[in-house]
């Protein structure tokens, strides 16, 4: 059932970001090429199924949750291809593919992320909602200044130094974490009103499933291969970045991520029976090994 659902999701919101590309005469194909291969080559579009269960559990409709859910996700791509630079991560493979930098060059990586993100704001402009500016607003904020980019910024000014768990939890809540957040809050506000309490539930939800999804993600740095994640494994420890499984050991961790899951799913009880996929999904993200 979870994996017939996520199948049906990743396909829908792939339809939707194929879309904002065909037929369309493009003023610079080059970057045209280098923005579809950012967010059109795999992925697991996790952010953009956290979009879509969310607003179900509430009652929101699949087609009022497309615009979100692919602005979310075009949000996500534009953040890997600029951390995949020589100046942030320095990453050279991403889901199996070559790093946009390396399949173009790093003039127009940049660019083609910044266009991403300026076309996330543009899918989530162009939907007729009467919550339309709190969906910008709660979009901006998650990948901005008090988001994902500090996230990224805090994560820079960590290597090579030695952050305890909490700073660690707080350099990875902005990072990763607010994009999770952000994707619940979207699929919450397309069903209900700012106010409703269940989006404080929703949001619970995400804040522990956030951290989880990347303490599993360290732990899969430690004991995954290149040819499953996708990308290259061993690299934290190559760049001496912290990491759960460093401060915690491997074991630790793996225990911190279902502590976390099970934090989350508790905080889904508001939302009763309609709230059951989230919780499936919050497990299944720290069973996958991929």
């Amino acid at each position: 059932m979870l994996a017939a659902r996520l199948a049906a999701d990743r396909a829908r919101v792939d339809a939707c970001l194929e879309a904002l590309f065909e037929t369309r005469q493009a003023p610079a194909p080059r970057l045209e090429a280098a923005m579809r291969h950012g967010v059109l080559v795999g992925g697991k579009r996790l952010r953009p199924v956290l979009v879509y269960a969310a607003g179900r559990a509430l009652g929101a409709a699949d087609e009022a949750l497309d615009a979100p859910a692919a602005a979310l996700e075009l949000i996500h791509a534009y953040s890997l291809v600029h951390d995949d630079l020589p100046a942030m991560d320095d990453d050279d493979l991403r889901r199996g593919q070559p790093t946009v930098h390396r399949a173009y060059d790093e003039a127009t990586a940049i660019l083609a992320g910044d266009a991403l993100q300026a076309l996330a704001f543009e899918v989530l402009a162009g939907t007729a909602h009467p919550r339309l500016p709190a969906m910008v607003a709660a979009l901006a904020r998650a990948a901005g200044r008090d988001g994902m980019v500090a996230g990224q910024v805090l994560d820079l000014a960590a290597v090579g130094g030695h952050p305890d768990v909490a700073a660690l939890a707080t350099m990875h809540g902005h990072k990763t974490g607010a994009l999770i957040r952000a994707a619940v809050r979207l699929g919450g506000l397309v069903a209900v009103a700012e106010d409703d309490p269940r989006l404080a539930a929703l949001e619970g939800y995400a804040a522990a499933i956030g951290l989880a999804f990347q303490v599993h993600d360290d732990v899969l740095d430690v004991t995954g291969d290149t040819a499953t994640l996708g990308k290259a494994s061993g690299a934290d420890a190559a760049r001496d970045k912290p990491t759960y499984p460093t401060l915690l050991g491997l074991e630790g961790a793996r225990a911190k991520a279902r502590e976390l899951v099970e934090e989350g799913v508790a905080a889904l009880a508001p939302l009763g029976a309609s709230a059951a996929p989230l919780a499936e999904l919050a497990r299944y993200m720290i069973e996958r090994d991929h």
